[in-house]
Order: structure tokens, then sequence, then C-alpha cells
């Protein structure tokens, strides 16, 4: 049987994004260098990576650089271990205190993955969404915070994409002024809250950003009903109890990241 013949154009375009990891971004003539293709070739490369959201080119300096949508490539291939051994049993612990669903999310491309969640065991859970669950990065809470609290490059890097959107949910990134004053007050703030309508009710969620460093690791949300939870009764209420559970994850994920536990050891009891 004659064996399937590769995509040559696919490996040219995995060979280019190599370069730019490799780098601090990488100009044209630097990638054509470091692949060894023609110059006219390599730039069709850069720029069908950039029209897909990979890449961006930067105007300062001519150099074209990853942009965050390259992270959602690995979604779900090194970080399962610390959701599960660190983040599970914080936000359960507070889904117990405060009764209301909670969530842990992280940036994938250009929106938020829900990595787990609380909402089957909580009894007030309206709708109970599952790990995987995507959220707009500008109408969710989780969303509005991540970008309020990441560095400006990737804040910009992704308000740059969305703003070419045609979604609904993306349009507010042509409004840059005003996504500007949200995020702002989301920082002064240390919170972000977002209101999604329903044939009921409506549904608020209150998210706070987990600080590992210079990086927002992952955010930590709340769901409840606007009507059954007044707006400055759950911040009193909600707030202090998010930034509690992000803080111990910060420490446990702080704490594991310098001492890995040893290859061997069973962790069976973690996993569920």
């Amino acid at each position: 049987m004659e064996s399937t013949r590769p995509i040559r154009a696919l490996i040219r375009g995995l060979e280019a994004l190599a370069v730019l990891n490799r780098r601090d971004g990488a100009t044209v003539s630097e990638v054509t260098s470091d692949i060894k293709l023609p110059r006219t070739t390599t730039y069709r490369i850069l720029e069908t990576l950039s029209q897909a959201g990979y890449v961006y080119r930067d105007a300062t300096d001519d150099r074209y650089r990853l942009t965050v949508m390259v992270r959602g490539l690995s979604d779900g291939f090194d970080d399962e271990a610390w959701v599960t051994q660190i983040a599970r049993p914080c936000i359960n612990d507070l889904c117990k205190e405060i009764i209301w669903p909670v969530s842990l999310s992280s940036p994938s491309g250009t929106s938020m993955l829900v990595r787990d969640t609380t909402d089957h065991a909580s009894p007030l859970a309206v709708e109970r969404l599952s790990a995987g669950f995507r959220i707009p990065l500008l109408t969710s809470s989780s969303g509005l915070v991540y970008l309020a609290f990441c560095s400006a490059e990737e804040r910009d890097c992704l308000l740059e994409i969305l703003s070419r959107s045609q979604r609904e949910e993306d349009r507010l990134a042509r409004s840059r002024a005003e996504v500007d004053k949200i995020l702002e007050e989301a920082r002064e703030q240390g919170y972000a809250t977002a209101i999604r309508s329903r044939r009921v009710s409506e549904e608020m969620a209150m998210a706070v950003p987990v600080l590992v460093e210079d990086r927002v690791l992952a955010t930590v949300a709340v769901r409840f009903a606007a009507s059954a939870v007044p707006t400055r009764l759950a911040v009193e209420r909600f707030v202090p109890r998010l930034r509690d559970t992000a803080q111990k994850i910060r420490v446990k994920f702080v704490e594991q990241r310098r001492n890995p536990p040893h290859h061997g050891t069973d962790q069976s009891a973690a996993v569920g």
C-alpha cells in the first residue's frame, strides 16, 4: 500500500510557528533563513497564519509574533493534573459554602474554556455546564477579568483579533474606549461581573483572577440568579470568598511547581 503523502504546506506552516516560538518574534528574512524557503513563499505562510489568528505582525519592529491562539493548540495536554488535584477541591469547598455553582476557566484561543465546574453538585444551578464548555471573552465575567489582568500585549492582541470577528458576542471589541473603561473598572475592583438574560430571569456571574507571578493562571467565577441575590449583597458575600479560593489555588499551584510529586506516587485518590 502506498503511504499517505504529507501536506508540504502544512509542514512549512508548522516550521514557521516553531521558528517564531524559538525567537522573540522574527522578520520574514529570519524565518526564510531558518526554514530554507523563498522569501515570497515564507511571506505567504506568515500572512496565512496571521489571517488565521495564530501570528500577528508587530508594526513597531516589523516582526511576526505568536498570538495566544497558539496556546489553544495545547488545550488539555499538560494542565489537567493541576486542575484535578489543586483547583477542583478548592472550588468544591467554595460551592459547599455558598451553594451557587462555581467554575474554573482559562483562555483558549479567543474564548475562555471552562476547565472544571461544580454545576452538577449545586442544587441552585439553573443550567448545568460541563468542563469543556466555551464562553466568550467580552460577555462573560471570566473573560472580562482575564482581559483586565493579563499583559497589555496579550490584551491588545486578543482585542485586535476580536475586533475583526463577525460574531455578535465579539462586537464590543470594535469600541476600544468602551472596552478599556470596563476593564479598568474590573482592575480597580479586582473582579468582573456579567449578566446573561434567560427566559425566566437574569443570571449574573462574578469572577476573580488566579494570579501567579505576572500571569493569569485561571479565573474563578460564581453564577447566581440576579433576582435572588442583589448585586451589593453578592459583592459582600461572594467576592471575598472567590478571592480566598483563588489565593488557595495560587499557593498550592506554586508549591506543587516547586516540589513536583515524585514519579511512581499513587495519585489515584486525586482523580475523580
